[in-house]
């Protein structure tokens, strides 16, 4: 397995291009199953998890043409053709790897009237209750059947829309239920619906195949169900978790970086957050620019909440942060039970972290030393590359696979503006 090899105590300066988004990708590369017409991606990032959805969906027979770059940034343009679909089931192979595929059941089983999907795997950072995706079906009147691993779902008449109220906030099911009610018959009101930025992109996306739907943004989304939809140009929205990961990386080691394509609107509790701690961050024509304001990090207490709360996927950044800030900070993790898995890595290179239940007491010190560290998730991945960063020493990071599913050319980005990374083949 690749590792990382990092040497620290460089404050880092430059621009780094922030890439689309893999948690607006991942669905919206699902809903090209709704549509006998090509769906149109543009800014489409090169991720491991994207290439895994891409090997999903042309298993089941999407056609998928990618056209090197092209939009408005650099990501990839890819064409998905979901006219001959010769198959509806999510093998276990291809699921294991991560829970978004969980994502063409929905899609499936509306416009085919079944679908056989592995249950998923992914990141070990706590339960994901797809039970929350099944009673949604269930409630447009699927017929749902847990059977060998796998969740067999049929509705031969076609889906019914329904008023569901999810019983807490999920991504994941307001995004496969949203895809489903685009073609259930009458009306479907999704009621405590996710609001994170990449659940309105999707919509947007479906908005423009065809569907009708109100609400985008807001808790309550209504859905009305059409016959077909066609297909659309769509632009993948910038990554908001990647965007957060190098302004920590700005702030941590006391430079400035400016993040092209990036937008404040979609992480403004992180951003706020890092004003807190000290950090200056500035709106900019193309993006933003963060920089450490004084050189001095002050503690901060977080909690992380659903959309606009503070997001999950920036805890363990954070916590690298607040390693080295002046004062005591408590964070404490609302979303998943098993999120403080990067703790006793971090304290391995002298970090001062003690976990109460869902609460972290994080104790700034002057200074990191660099360690051998293993990653034990994708965000665990990035906060120990953070705190490499800004450690004394070299710093090593192992299984620095799952860093690849979510982040795109890491270690370049990071040595374009000044990092002494690189990354070890095994």
């Amino acid at each position: 397995m690749d590792r990382i090899h990092i040497r620290g105590g460089i404050p880092l300066r430059g621009e780094i291009e922030i890439s689309g988004a893999k948690n607006a990708a991942l669905p919206l590369m699902a809903a090209a199953l709704l549509s006998e017409e090509p769906l149109i991606l543009e800014n489409l990032p090169r991720l491991a998890d994207i290439a895994s959805m891409a090997d999903l969906l042309e298993g089941l027979g999407v056609e998928i043409k990618l056209n090197g770059t092209t939009g408005t940034t650099g990501g990839r343009t890819a064409e998905l053709s979901a006219k001959d679909i010769t198959e509806t089931t999510a093998p276990y192979d291809v699921v294991r790897k991560m829970r978004a595929s969980v994502l063409v059941l929905g899609p499936l089983l509306a416009r085919y009237g079944k679908a056989r999907v592995s249950l998923p795997g992914g990141c070990a950072i706590g339960t994901r209750p797809v039970d929350l995706h099944l009673q949604a079906f269930e409630q447009l009147g699927a017929e749902i059947e847990l059977a060998e691993g796998y969740i067999e779902a049929r509705a031969p008449g076609g889906l019914v829309g329904a008023h569901v109220i999810f019983p807490m906030v999920t991504v994941g099911g307001t995004e496969n239920l949203l895809m489903a009610a685009a073609l259930a018959k009458g009306e479907t009101v999704i009621g405590n619906a996710a609001r994170e930025p990449e659940v309105a992109d999707l919509a947007r996306c479906l908005i423009a195949m065809g569907a009708e739907i109100e609400g985008v943004g807001t808790d309550t989304l209504r859905v009305q169900g059409r016959d077909a939809l066609h297909g659309a140009l769509h632009e993948v929205l910038p990554d908001r978790i990647e965007t957060g990961s190098y302004a920590v990386a700005a702030a941590i080691t006391g430079g400035d970086i400016h993040l092209r394509n990036a937008r404040l609107d979609l992480l403004e509790a992180a951003t706020e957050a890092l004003v807190r701690a000290g950090v200056s961050i500035e709106e900019t024509p193309n993006g933003i620019r963060v920089a450490s304001a004084n050189g001095q990090l002050k503690g901060v207490d977080l909690m992380t909440e659903p959309f606009p709360g503070f997001p999950t996927d920036m805890q363990a950044q954070f916590m690298a942060l607040l390693a080295v800030a002046d004062g005591a900070s408590m964070i404490t993790e609302t979303i998943f039970e098993n999120r403080f898995m990067h703790v006793p890595e971090l304290c391995r290179m002298g970090a001062d972290i003690n976990v109460h239940g869902s609460s972290a007491i994080v104790r700034g010190v002057k200074q990191l030393s660099g360690a051998q560290v293993m990653a034990t998730d994708l965000r665990a991945s990035i906060s120990l590359i953070l705190a490499g960063l800004a450690a004394e020493g070299e710093t090593i990071v192992n299984r620095v696979y799952h860093l690849d599913r979510g982040y795109e050319r890491v270690e370049e980005k990071l040595a374009a503006c000044g990092a002494d990374i690189f990354r070890q083949a095994e």
